[in-house]
């Protein structure tokens, strides 16, 4: 019944899931994206009856444009990872 928030963000954090959580509420817990942060290639990692399955979360456009398309609904268990920019 936990959330997980990995990668570049400010602390990696094991949060407790809540009903109605989505990926920028947990990425808020995890105290926002760090400067190294490639924010629209956020996954969602999700294990499902048939399998593992990774939802593309645009981040950057969540966070900087309001654009809440890929502001998904979390479930329990599910893993947030924030990949750093290529230089």
């Amino acid at each position: 019944s936990r959330i997980r928030v990995t990668g570049s963000v400010a602390r990696n954090v094991s949060i407790t899931y809540h009903q109605g959580m989505t990926v920028l509420d947990a990425i808020l817990e995890a105290g926002s994206v760090d400067l190294y942060a490639d924010e629209n290639n956020t996954k969602v990692h999700r294990r499902t009856k048939s399998g593992s399955v990774a939802y593309d979360i645009r981040l950057k456009d969540i966070m900087e444009n309001g654009d809440m398309r890929t502001n998904i609904p979390l479930l329990p268990g599910d893993v947030i990872t924030v990949p750093e920019r290529s230089f």
